[in-house]
């Protein structure tokens, strides 16, 4: 009898630090995207880390623009395209659009236009933000940007 109490008490500890963990994480993320807003993309790059690290798919698909941008950091085309295939593997549309740019253009990986077209197509599908990626694309095109009508192409295909 012990030791099943004891056993439900770790299992409820390890699950009520697993909500914090996650809660933690969401601050985290919350803060780094105000700095990440206001420019402070140091301070911001500080907060965002430890979010991505805990598997935070927007902070992931934040710090892959740090790095790709070099805002805050060192630009490495390699760590960009890293942390914007954790976040795309999680379903996260800017993300996968990222990832099918950085396979497009062989910017971080090996250029690979059957990936880049896949993960353009899954990025303007997707039921979570898919919409405002397409419009995002749109726009840009309508401004003369040959890229974005590239990549528009190749989403579309």
């Amino acid at each position: 009898m012990k030791t099943i109490r004891l056993l439900l008490i770790g299992v409820f500890i390890l699950l009520g630090n697993m909500g914090l963990s996650a809660q933690n994480a969401d601050k985290l993320y919350e803060e780094g995207k105000a700095l990440y807003d206001a420019k402070k993309y140091e301070q911001a790059f500080q907060k965002l880390m430890p979010a991505a690290e805990k598997g935070h798919k927007k902070a992931q698909y934040r710090i892959g623009r740090c790095f790709d941008k070099g805002n805050g950091v060192t630009e490495s085309n390699k760590k960009a395209f890293a942390w914007y295939q954790k976040s795309a593997e999680q379903g996260y549309a800017k993300a996968q659009f990222q990832l099918g740019r950085c396979y497009m253009k062989g910017k971080g990986t090996t250029a690979d236009q059957k990936k880049a077209k896949t993960w353009l197509k899954r990025s303007i599908r997707n039921p979570k933000g898919g919409d405002k990626v397409l419009a995002n694309l749109k726009e840009d095109c309508a401004k003369g940007d040959e890229e974005a009508k590239l990549l528009l192409k190749m989403a579309q295909e």
